[in-house]
């Protein structure tokens, strides 16, 4: 249900951006990776060469992407964050989730919190393992 509940939540705020709650996540990895040709990017969310085109596209029209040609292969594109119009997007719709995630977050002791850490740390391995055996399969 946390899974769920977080898409819903992912995709209202991805719609009240002016994107689908997918183009939201995705950016999100732009933001945390760093600038990636568009073949990283492709290999990273698992979209074909062709999506992974539009959605540069979409993100470059709202001038949260920029495209520049890598200078050593000018076949490669190199797919830079703007990080200042994407927090100045994304902010102030988060504000309000932040506070609340933080105030909750302050409220478990340091014990507690590692268990948590640990939990999402282990899920995630687990989460990791399974698309990579469904990948390479």
């Amino acid at each position: 249900m946390y899974a769920y509940t977080s898409i819903q939540m992912h995709e209202a705020i991805g719609r009240k951006a002016g994107l689908s709650g997918t183009d939201h996540k995705y950016l999100g990895f732009l933001i945390e990776k760093g600038q990636m040709t568009a073949g990283e990017l492709s290999t990273l969310t698992g979209l074909t060469t062709g999506a992974v085109t539009g959605l540069i596209d979409r993100f470059e029209k709202k001038k949260l992407v920029k495209r520049r040609f890598a200078e050593d292969d000018r076949r490669k594109v190199i797919i830079e964050p703007n990080t200042e119009n994407i927090m100045e997007l994304f902010a102030p719709l988060y504000k309000e989730f932040r506070s609340k995630s933080e105030k909750l977050t302050a409220s478990f002791s340091i014990r507690e919190i590692k268990i948590i850490e640990t939990y999402f740390l282990k899920a995630m391995e687990i989460m990791n393992e399974t698309a990579d055996k469904l990948r390479s399969k």
